[in-house]
C-alpha cells in the first residue's frame, strides 16, 4: 500500500502473541485460541519471528497458555477415544526413535537440537492444538466462531497463494516457480494439501446454510480456493478434489454427479495451458513414467525392501530422513508408507485407528445433529478428512502443523460439538416428562 508499515506488521504479531497468551491464562483461552487458528497456516508470518526473544517457539507458548488456562478454570476434554490414541501415538513415537538408535538409524533422541527428537516435537504440536480445542469449545457460539475464523486463515491463505501465483508468467508449466507461498517450508505440494482440504470443508459446509446471503459467501471462498489449488500445478490436489467432490454429490447433492462427470470430459479445453501440461507430464510421449513420477516409484521400492527388515515395529520414528535415498530424498512421498517403514505394523494400525475415529466422529455428528450448524460441520470436516487420506498417499501432508494444524482444531470443536448433539436428547425427555405430569397429576406419583 506504500504506507510503510508492513515492515512492522510482524513485530505487531509477534508481540500480540506473548499478549494473547497472557489473557489464556488469565481467563480468556477461547479468544487465544480463535487468535491460533490465524496463526497455524501462516508458516512465513512466523518465519518472522525467529529473530526475536522466544520466535521459534511462540505457537508451542500460545497452545500451552490455552491448555494451562482451561485447566486453571477447572475445563474438561469432552468424551472421544481419539485423545488416547493420540496419547498412546505420542509415547509409542518418542519409544519409537530409541529404538531406531539402538538400530544404528539415528542419533539418541536427546534434545531438542537432535533432529529426530525435534522432529518428534514438532509432530506432538498437532495433538497439542487438538487438546486446546476439545477444552475452550463449550458452546454452539464457539463452534461458530470456530468456523468463522478458519475461513478468515483460508481466505488470508488465499489472498497470498494467489498473489504470489499471479506474479509469475504461466504461459507453460514450469516447476522452478513453485513454491509453498504462505505455507513456506510445507512446500508447493503443502500448500495444495491445505488448500484442497478446506476447498471441501466449506464447500461441504455450505450444503446446510439456510440464508442465501452466507451461502453465497461460502461458495465464493470455495471457488476462491479452487482456483488458488489450481494455480499449486499439484496432481494430488486435483485427484482429491474431483475424487471428494464425486462424494459431496452421492452423499448430499446429486446434480453434481453429471457436472462433474461432463468436467472429466472437456476439462483439457477449460483448464489453463500449464495446467494441461502440469497433469498430462505424468509420463512422456514413449509411455515412460517422468522423473519426478519415477523417482517416487523407486523410492517406494526401497522403503519396501526396508520395510521388510523390520515389519513389526519398524526402523525407528523420524530415521528415514537420516538414510540415502533415491535423488537424495528424505522423505518416502508417501504418509503410509513411512509410517510403516518407520514405526511398522504397529505404527500403521495405531494410524489407521486414529483415521477411522475421525471419520466416525465426523460422520457421527453429521448424521445425528438435528442443528444445521452442526449437520454442516460435520459434513465438512468429513470430506477434508476424506481429502487427507488421498492427499497422503502422494506425500506426507499428514505431520506438517501448517497442512494439518486446522484440521485437528476442527476435530476438537467436533469432538466437544458431539458432546452438544448428545445433550439435548436428556433434555428433551425431562421436559416431556415435565409435561406429562402437568397434564396428569397421577404421573407425578409415579
Amino acid at each position: 500500500m506504500g504506507t510503510g508499515i508492513g515492515h512492522y506488521i510482524p513485530l505487531a504479531f509477534y508481540l500480540g502473541c506473548f499478549v494473547m497468551a497472557i489473557r489464556a491464562l488469565t481467563g480468556k483461552p477461547l479468544q487465544t485460541f480463535y487468535f491460533v487458528i490465524l496463526l497455524i497456516p501462516y508458516r512465513t508470518m512466523r518465519d518472522h519471528f525467529l529473530g526475536y526473544p522466544l520466535g521459534p517457539n511462540v505457537l508451542t507458548i500460545l497452545v500451552l497458555s490455552i491448555i494451562v488456562g482451561a485447566i486453571i478454570q477447572g475445563k474438561r476434554l469432552p468424551k472421544s477415544r481419539l485423545y488416547l490414541i493420540w496419547l498412546i501415538m505420542g509415547v509409542y513415537l518418542y519409544f519409537s526413535m530409541w529404538l531406531g538408535f539402538a538400530l544404528g538409524h539415528a542419533n539418541a533422541p536427546l534434545w531438542i537440537h537432535d533432529l529426530n527428537f525435534s522432529t518428534w516435537k514438532d509432530y506432538m504440536m498437532i495433538p497439542l492444538i487438538f487438546v486446546a480445542a476439545g477444552l475452550v469449545v463449550e458452546d454452539r457460539k464457539a463452534v461458530r466462531n470456530v468456523i468463522l475464523f478458519t475461513a478468515i486463515s483460508l481466505l488470508a491463505i488465499d489472498r497470498s497463494s494467489l498473489m504470489d501465483s499471479m506474479s509469475r508468467t504461466w504461459g507453460s508449466f514450469d516447476e522452478s516457480k513453485r513454491d509453498g507461498g504462505p505455507l513456506g517450508f510445507a512446500g508447493a505440494n503443502g500448500l495444495a494439501a491445505f488448500l484442497a482440504q478446506f476447498a471441501m470443508f466449506f464447500w461441504g459446509f455450505g450444503q446446510f446454510l439456510k440464508r442465501k446471503k452466507a451461502r453465497l459467501l461460502c461458495y465464493a471462498l470455495v471457488a476462491t480456493t479452487l482456483f488458488a489449488t489450481m494455480y499449486t500445478f499439484s496432481r494430488a490436489a486435483y485427484l482429491a478434489v474431483v475424487v471428494v467432490a464425486v462424494l459431496l454429490g452421492i452423499m448430499k447433492d446429486r446434480k453434481l454427479i453429471p457436472i462433474i462427470a461432463i468436467f472429466l470430459f472437456t476439462w483439457q479445453a477449460i483448464v489453463p495451458v500449464a495446467v494441461n501440461e502440469r497433469i498430462s507430464m505424468t509420463r512422456d510421449s514413449n509411455g515412460q513414467l517422468e522423473a519426478s513420477a519415477q523417482e517416487r516409484v523407486d523410492l517406494w521400492e526401497n522403503a519396501k525392501k526396508s520395510f521388510y527388515s523390520e515389519p513389526i515395529f519398524g526402523n525407528g520414528y523420524a530415521t528415514f530422513q537420516y538414510g540415502d535415498h533415491v535423488a537424495d530424498l528424505k522423505d518416502t512421498h508417501n504418509w503410509y508408507v513411512k509410517v510403516l517403514v518407520e514405526t511398522g505394523i504397529v505404527g500403521g494400525l495405531l494410524a489407521l485407528l486414529m483415521l477411522q475415529q475421525m471419520l466416525a466422529l465426523s460422520y457421527g455428528l453429521f448424521r445425528r445433529a438435528k442443528d444445521p450448524l452442526y449437520r454442516g460441520f460435520g459434513f465438512g470436516l468429513f470430506l477434508t478428512i476424506c481429502a487427507s487420506i488421498i492427499l497422503n498417499c502422494f506425500g506426507d501432508r499428514w505431520t506438517y502443523v501448517e497442512v494439518t494444524g486446522l484440521i485437528w482444531a476442527l476435530v476438537g470443536t467436533a469432538a466437544s460439538a458431539a458432546n452438544f448433539v448428545e445433550a439435548p436428547s436428556t433434555d428433551a425427555k425431562l421436559a416431556a416428562l415435565d409435561s406429562s405430569t402437568a397434564v396428569n397429576p397421577y404421573m407425578a406419583y409415579h
